[in-house]
């Protein structure tokens, strides 16, 4: 009896696993397709009104525009006027909208397109005792300390910067990009991390 109830709890099991991780997926891929759905829905509107066609056809063709055009977009800047006319645009845009660049940087970086500023990626205990936080180290000074940055989550454009001593710096070998990924994702992905850190100095804590 007991192993025909371990069958059924495995098995049940086993398929959760297979369900539960395409079922999060395809929440998320709704939930991106509504929010691009409703912020196009006047477009969308004025199509559906003035042809016959459905509401989710306007919805792909206008989807297919905006792909078209960043594809377009993005052919002009690789040339030498667009790139003065983005330089141009993204000079106003940082007057009006200070976090832009900020942005900017966040997404270009989490997708492997911009040089990390940041130095190596690290484990540090900020206060002296056992707990670690993701950090990103900035700066390494001539007396041995580490100037390093630890983010928010999910947003790691903002965060406090800490200078702390050597013994409570644990570099972790892994790229900032992987890190990266981790602190916008609330922490998924930490065990590389953790898997990775170097032991804890004696003394450190």
């Amino acid at each position: 009896m007991k192993s025909a109830w371990t069958f059924v709890k495995t098995t049940l099991l086993g398929g959760l696993v297979v369900i539960l991780p395409a079922a999060i997926i395809a929440t998320v891929f709704a939930w991106i397709y509504g929010l691009v759905t409703r912020l196009i829905q006047p477009i969308t509107s004025i199509l559906t009104a003035r042809s016959s066609m459905g509401r989710f056809v306007a919805d792909l063709l206008v989807i297919g525009i905006i792909v078209g055009l960043c594809f377009a977009l993005g052919i002009i800047v690789r040339t030498a006027v667009g790139r003065f006319l983005l330089k141009a645009v993204e000079g106003r845009l940082a007057r009006f909208a200070p976090g832009y660049r900020l942005v900017k940087d966040t997404i270009l970086l989490f997708l492997g397109r911009k040089k990390s500023p940041f130095a190596a990626v690290a484990l540090v205990q900020i206060y002296g005792g056992p707990s670690l936080t993701t950090a990103f180290v900035t700066e390494e000074h001539s007396d041995g300390t580490y100037t390093v940055f630890v983010p928010t989550s999910p947003n790691p454009t903002s965060g406090l910067i800490f200078h702390l001593q050597r013994a409570y710096v644990h570099p972790v070998d892994v790229t900032v990009e992987e890190a990266m990924r981790s602190v916008i994702a609330c922490g998924v992905g930490s065990s590389v991390l953790l898997e990775k850190r170097k032991p804890l100095e004696k003394g450190a804590v």
